[in-house]
């Protein structure tokens, strides 16, 4: 009965570290789930508050229509643009430039070797300036303490165009022979951009016809509605998407094994990319992604109103019963009413 025991809870630890290979470590240091805490509906485990307010959200029914579609489309860059920044000292402006040029003829030279042309590549100076130094003179009774220019420092950017980030590696390894390891930025470059935004047009215009659709069936006559709208659109590449964590252990496994208490290690920043999710968008074109996209969508909001009903106006009509008499012309009293409604 003890071996059934032991093996029950080696089955239930080796499955809460599968879960937790799944869960991953990016947000590990920001909470800690304990069983306490987990939320219950049934047999199934919610944990995210958020679940049970949509859950138990409660609808309001109104005569205003909103019709709010999103649309999203994750889009591979058409090219890339790497940008590294070289520095290099000397001690003339001969000699700095000398020194420089080859740096950047060497990248060139083992670029073009693995398909990247030179036409694929730009040089932008930054800066070229002498470098100084304090010499230190002594006279008799004092010192002084004089800039002096020792050489010069140039400072430029080279720009490399490429089209799939399998090359990217090349770069890297290009740049790294000829000692330039600071890479600026990466920038994407997609071509054909309204072609994106008029695919995403077309998609939120199906959406609307049936959300229409959808109201007419419920026995509301649009037509009797005054309509107001409300539209937007924005574009997202990868760098304004990563995001950092910090590893949950910082616990030194050297001073466990000597024995000298716990000792803490610096914790490593960790990145990754996060896009945008989806799960409020109606829409999504290219939903499976591997490699970090440039992310577009558009947004249409219509908000149908009931049109006033027109007030029917009142008439009054004021009749005047008019009287006519007739008097003799021999002036006698004798008055007779002429009847005119014959």
């Amino acid at each position: 009965m003890k071996q059934f025991n032991l093996v029950v809870i080696v089955i239930l630890l080796c499955s809460n570290i599968i879960l937790a290979q799944h869960k991953g470590n990016y947000n590990q240091i920001t909470q800690d789930i304990s069983r306490q805490n987990i939320l219950t509906a049934g047999n199934a485990a919610i944990y995210n508050p958020t679940v049970q307010q949509q859950i138990n959200k409660v609808l309001h029914p109104s005569n205003v229509l909103t019709v709010d579609v999103k649309a999203l489309q994750n889009v591979s860059a058409t090219t890339y643009t790497a940008i590294f920044n070289l520095s290099q000292i000397g001690p003339t402006a001969e000699k700095t430039n000398s020194l420089m040029k080859q740096r950047i003829d060497s990248i060139k030279m083992r670029l073009n070797a693995n398909g990247i042309s030179q036409k694929n590549m730009a040089i932008d100076v930054i800066s070229f300036v002498p470098v100084y130094e304090v010499e230190v003179t002594k006279k008799l009774f004092s010192k002084t303490y004089t800039e002096v220019p020792k050489g010069f420092k140039l400072q430029q950017n080279i720009h490399i165009q490429f089209k799939k980030t399998s090359q990217f590696e090349t770069i890297l390894e290009a740049c790294a022979k000829s000692e330039v390891y600071n890479l600026v930025k990466v920038d994407y470059f997609i071509e054909n951009i309204q072609d994106v935004y008029k695919n995403l047009q077309d998609e939120l215009l199906k959406l609307i016809e049936e959300k229409k659709t959808y109201y007419n069936i419920l026995g509301f006559d649009l037509s009797e509605y005054n309509i107001a709208i409300a539209d937007d659109k924005y574009c997202y590449f990868p760098k304004d998407f990563y995001q950092s964590y910090q590893a949950y252990n910082s616990v030194s496994f050297e001073a466990l094994k000597k024995d000298k208490g716990i000792t803490s290690a610096q914790k490593q920043t960790s990145y990754y990319y996060q896009p945008l999710t989806y799960e409020s968008y109606d829409v999504v074109i290219n939903p499976s992604i591997l490699e970090p996209v440039v992310q577009i969508g558009m947004n249409i909001k219509l908000i149908y109103t009931p049109k006033p009903k027109e007030k029917e106006e009142t008439i009054t009509k004021t009749e005047i019963d008019h009287k006519y008499y007739v008097i003799s012309p021999n002036g006698t009293i004798d008055v007779k009413e002429l009847n005119t409604k014959k």
